[in-house]
């Protein structure tokens, strides 16, 4: 079994990030936070609706959130 490493994802991001602000090239950057949350956010909820098949109650359960609040993350980002 193979357990992610938090500092790997840490690192994901600060890296990603970093490369946002260098191919600003004089542009302001524009709401960083929610661009990261929602590009982290999505494809978490798909993998996990994935490993649950399909069954929110427990996908909920996976992620440390309430069932409601992953019904609404799942219409907000179109995850069927």
């Amino acid at each position: 079994m193979s357990i992610i490493n938090e500092n790997e994802i840490a690192r994901c991001v600060r890296e990603a990030v970093n490369g946002y602000f260098n191919d600003l090239d004089g542009e302001k950057p524009h709401a960083i936070y929610d661009m990261v949350i929602s590009s982290v956010e999505k494809p978490l909820i798909e993998l996990v609706m994935n490993h649950a098949k399909g069954n929110q109650t427990r996908a909920a359960e996976l992620l440390g959130i309430n069932r409601n609040t992953l019904r609404n993350k799942m219409k907000q980002y179109q995850i069927k």
